[in-house]
Parts: structure tokens; sequence; C-alpha cells
């Protein structure tokens, strides 16, 4: 099986699961696994055109176009990583193509929270080009296996998963005002509801901190939005390797996560993982990993004060608290683990490649 997806080098929880899911395939006695960057590093000269806007989507497509035609013949199933509208276009859809092409099984693994907005808007092209090239379509969760089948496709579900071992976990009986927030800052993310949320229980707890971790187009806005409101003991701290993520969560005693737009975030079980308690806004799939008051307290989207209000009320009732994160631990390691996810996974590979035999 080849696995198509970015290297680490592109910031974001689909790098992260690909990884994630290579390496514990690695490890199977049921799977040949190969890996293809959508994003090579390209030496010399060319390395150098990667630097430049434009240039750098020209040359890195073509490589990576090349290299796939290389690749796919060696392989039965290639199981691409895909994001949406025109990151569909340049990744998984050359993939899937180009295993086709070579009577090779594909796997579309797509796991954008504007999935339903892609397929209304590129109806004419992503649904029928998903319908004709993808043998199987998998996605993280049933929110995304039914916004699918909105468009007449099948998929299934198979869901992300956190490597539990190695993140630390500890239950906190009694809770701190520091905060963590850990998503991109881009606008889907909604990160000025987190920092709009914090300044409201900063006026009940002065010395509360938060820790905004992640990049993007917004820090220059978000980190002016943080000096506007006079907040303080607010850190960004920019991108973080995920290895080292877990000294962040260690410190953090409330993960706060706003977005407007979302699937399965991969932060949300990290914070189930290490036993800190969530709050979140009720965006895309999140309802469907998050239950209100058992595993997290969830608001509407952009809903600031319902955040604070949340965020104040497991600070005043640390039993409460102590409750949603033990049950949010037991559910990750029912679901979000490894082996809860390994069998699902080869058994998918296994179906497709006798396929190809019979």
């Amino acid at each position: 099986m080849l696995l198509v997806g970015p290297s680490l080098d592109i910031l974001g929880g689909q790098a992260v699961q690909a990884k994630r899911l290579f390496e514990g395939l690695r490890e199977s006695d049921r799977v040949d696994v190969g890996f293809l960057a959508v994003n090579p590093r390209l030496p010399g000269p060319l390395g150098l055109l990667q630097r430049v806007k434009f240039a750098r989507t020209v040359v890195t497509s073509f490589a990576y176009v090349i290299s796939l035609l290389r690749a796919a013949r060696s392989y039965h199933v290639i199981h691409a990583f895909s994001a949406s509208y025109f990151s569909y276009l340049l990744a998984p859809l050359p993939a899937m193509a180009i295993g086709r092409l070579f009577g090779r099984a594909t796997v579309l693994n797509y796991r954008s929270g504007e999935a339903r907005d892609h397929l209304t808007r590129w109806r004419t092209t992503a649904v029928p080009t998903m319908r004709r090239f993808a043998t199987r379509i998998v996605v993280p969760s049933r929110y995304l296996v039914d916004v699918f089948g909105e468009s007449g496709l099948e998929a299934c579900s198979i869901s992300n998963f956190v490597p539990i071992d190695e993140l630390p976990y500890r239950r906190r009986s009694e809770l701190a005002p520091v905060f963590l927030s850990n998503r991109n800052l881009e606008p889907l993310y909604n990160v000025g509801c987190t920092i709009r949320a914090f300044a409201a229980v900063q006026t009940e707890y002065p010395h509360a901190s938060l820790t905004i971790v992640g990049d993007g187009a917004l820090r220059r806005e978000l980190e002016g939005l943080a000096g506007s409101l006079a907040l303080r003991n607010v850190q960004f701290i920019g991108r973080v390797a995920p290895s080292e993520m877990g000294r962040l969560y260690d410190a953090a005693d409330i993960y706060l996560n706003s977005p407007d737009i979302d699937n399965m975030p991969g932060s949300i079980i990290e914070a189930f993982a290490c036993g800190i308690p969530v709050v979140t806004t009720n965006a895309g799939g999140i309802p469907y990993v998050v239950t209100h008051g058992r595993t997290g307290l969830m608001v509407e989207r952009d809903d600031a004060r319902g955040m604070a209000d949340a965020a104040l009320r497991l600070l005043r009732e640390p039993a409460l608290a102590l409750d949603i994160a033990d049950m949010a631990r037991a559910e990750c390691e029912a679901r979000y683990v490894w082996p809860a996810v390994r069998r699902q996974w080869e058994q998918l590979y296994t179906d497709l490649a006798g396929s190809l035999r019979t």
C-alpha cells in the first residue's frame, strides 16, 4: 500500500495523522507500506524555485506527479489523503487517477471540515471525479459519512487516533486557569473567539494564562486583538513539532477550541488523552466526537461569552471537570488509539488488494 499525503513540512492535522498512520502500519505483518509526500523537497535550483510563491506550486506538482508515475505500479493500493478545493485537485486526484491508470485500488481519505461546501460548489468536478477514481472513500467521522451521503457518495468512517502512551496524562482534581489553544491561525478556526472568551475569564481570574500554538495568515491580526483587549499572560508560540506538544498539554488545565468549520480535530482527542477538560464550539463534526456535559462542554459557534461561561464553570466545579476529563480519557482509550483502528485499516487494504486478484 502506498500512502500519499503531506509531510510534516506542511503545518496541520493531516500531516500528523499521515505520519502516525505510516508509522503504525510499518509494524503490521499484513501490510507493506510506502510513503510518498505530496510536497517533496527538491534539490539544487529546483529547491530554490520552491521558495518562489507561484513557481513553487508548478515545480512541486510536476515533481509529485513524476514520483507518482514511478511509484504507483509497485503497489496494490494507493491511499491518498485529501483536503478540499484546489488541494483536492493538486494532491489526491492525481494519485487516484494514476492509480486507476495502472489498475490499482484507490482510497480517498478525505479529512476536511469544508466537505459540504466543497462538494456543493464543485459538484460538477469533485463529485464525478470521486465517483470515477476512488475505489473507496474513507473519512474520520460519521459526520463526513453523512455529508458525503448528501451528495450521493458512499463513505465509511475510520477514526483519527493518538499515540496515547506518548502523551502525558494526569488527573486534575483541581484546575488552575491555565488555558491552551492548538489550531492553525486561519479564518475557519476562529481563534479570535478563544481570545475574546479568555478576555472574559481574565476579568475574574486576573492571573489566568493562555498559550496559543500554531501559525497562519491571521497571526498578526490575532496578536493585535490580544493587545487591544489589554490581555496579560497570552503567548503566541507559533508552530510546534508534534513531539513537543506533550509538555504544552501537560502544562495546561483547560483546552479551548472555537472553530466555525471543522471535522474531527486531533487536538481534541489529544486533550482527551492528556486528561484536560475541553471547551469547544459545536462546529461540523465536533458533536460526533464530544458529548456535551459528558466528555466536554460545547457552545454555539462564535459564542465567546458562552465559551467563557463554560470555562468558568469548570474552574468553579472541579468535580464536574474531573468527571468530564475521566470520561473523555476513557473514550479516547476505547476509540482513538492505534489498536482500535489498526484492524479496520488492515482489513480495508486486504479487501481491496484481494478484489484486484478476483
